[in-house]
């Protein structure tokens, strides 16, 4: 890496890594073992973003099902069990991240668990490329609170101005705005389904593909 001058923080869930068919299936499990009926990948896709705690609450609602202490340790202990059968890295995001690290600090922040982060990394072969990963469980209150990033400015040594924060729902949108930097939104995410429209204001950059986020890296890191 060059001259660290800028921090680019990823989300990853429908923005580094299409996970949903692995989290809906691990959702699903859950609703029929509490009693209820699956529900569909999509429905479940628009339901992640905020951690397992609130997904598990959202489904089991939706199928109808009451909510028990056991359920969410039940959730993470199946989707433990299938972490990376069908989740895969989006086309061309490695590559974006290869060129961010040319003279960026580069680090993921989710809100999901950090261990199954890490693991969903490494088993990608992305581990490597990132300087830290934050997830929902750690010392910091999950996203849209901007604290976590602001501990990766921190540790970047780096201004709110010199930091980017590439997202594909409301809460990586609201994370940017409550920090204060600049926002890439991957509309191409799964996340980005329930995304109000209202809520852009005309200063975020759209990446409509993932392979439009090494273009905006690109941008980003140039000054532009």
């Amino acid at each position: 890496m060059g001259d660290v001058r800028r921090l680019i923080a990823f989300d990853l869930d429908g923005t580094v890594v299409d996970s949903r068919r692995d989290l809906a299936q691990s959702a699903n499990q859950l609703i029929v073992e509490f009693g209820g009926s699956e529900l569909p990948e999509d429905v479940i896709g628009r339901m992640v973003g905020e951690g397992a705690a609130v997904l598990v609450d959202r489904a089991l609602t939706e199928a109808g099902v009451v909510n028990d202490p056991k359920a969410l340790p039940r959730f993470l202990e199946i989707y433990d069990g299938r972490l990376l059968k069908h989740t895969r890295v989006y086309p061309g995001i490695a590559d974006a991240i290869r060129a961010a690290r040319r003279n960026s600090r580069v680090s993921v922040l989710t809100n999901k668990p950090v261990t199954s982060s890490e693991r969903i990394l490494e088993g990608l072969g992305l581990r490597e490329l990132f300087d830290d990963v934050i997830g929902g469980d750690g010392p910091f209150p999950r996203k849209p609170n901007p604290a976590g990033l602001l501990a990766l400015i921190e540790r970047a040594g780096v201004t709110l101005a010199d930091t980017l924060l590439i997202g594909d729902s409301r809460i990586d949108h609201e994370t940017a705005k409550n920090a204060g930097v600049q926002c890439c939104l991957a509309t191409y995410g799964f996340g980005y389904e329930t995304f109000p429209a209202d809520r852009l204001d005309g200063r975020e950059w759209i990446a409509v593909e993932p392979g439009d986020v090494a273009g905006f890296v690109e941008r980003f890191t140039a000054g532009a």
